[in-house]
């Protein structure tokens, strides 16, 4: 039976760009893919994937709560990529959990595991209850050479941002990966000021 990966990181730890890369390696063996992407993420174009790298490709389909794959949509799939996947609910999450079981597809789901608050979103919680394989994509913290395991929002000045909405794409403020000191520390003298 085909697996179900969730393959996470900080915020620049080259999630993208390595959902692209394995798209381009499937492709050149003559390998239908399946290119999801949720419909909230429209940083660079409501279809366009792409890394912070520059690589981008269109996605195959744009995915909104209470979407489900059609049969006809998989025929002759041989791997389905989920961009962005912590956007998911957690009921698409098992309707792609189900596709591995009763398609023999293989689902590979990158994106964050939390917010800059270090809550799990919804679809990376159900991921990490459900899938097979849970893969750390690594980068270095922002302000040290730790490995970053938070996303730290802030502004142009550089101070931590405590409250506002899970999703915040275009928006004035920054996200930083960050390791759990320098996340405490500035998280802590946001909160004190």
């Amino acid at each position: 039976m085909a697996k179900l990966y969730f393959r996470y990181g900080a915020m620049g730890s080259a999630k993208t760009l390595n959902l692209l890369a394995v798209r381009h390696n499937y492709e050149v063996q003559g390998k239908r893919v399946m290119l999801i992407k949720p419909c909230v993420d429209v940083r660079f174009g409501a279809e366009t994937v792409r890394s912070r790298a520059g690589l981008e490709y269109p996605a195959d389909l744009l995915v909104e709560p209470g979407d489900r794959l059609k049969d006809s949509d998989l025929r002759g799939l041989h791997c389905i990529l989920v961009d962005e996947c912590q956007f998911l609910t957690g009921e698409l999450v098992n309707h792609l959990r189900e596709i591995t079981r009763s398609h023999d597809i293989p689902v590979i789901a990158y994106g964050l595991r939390t917010n800059f608050k270090a809550e799990l979103f919804e679809g990376s919680k159900r991921l990490m209850e459900v899938a097979d394989s849970i893969e750390e994509i690594k980068t270095t913290c922002k302000f040290c050479n730790r490995k970053a395991v938070f996303n730290l929002r802030h502004d142009a000045e550089g101070q931590a941002l405590l409250d506002g909405p899970n999703l915040l794409l275009g928006a004035e403020a920054a996200y930083s990966p960050t390791c759990y000191p320098c996340y405490h520390e500035r998280t802590s003298l946001a909160r004190s000021r």
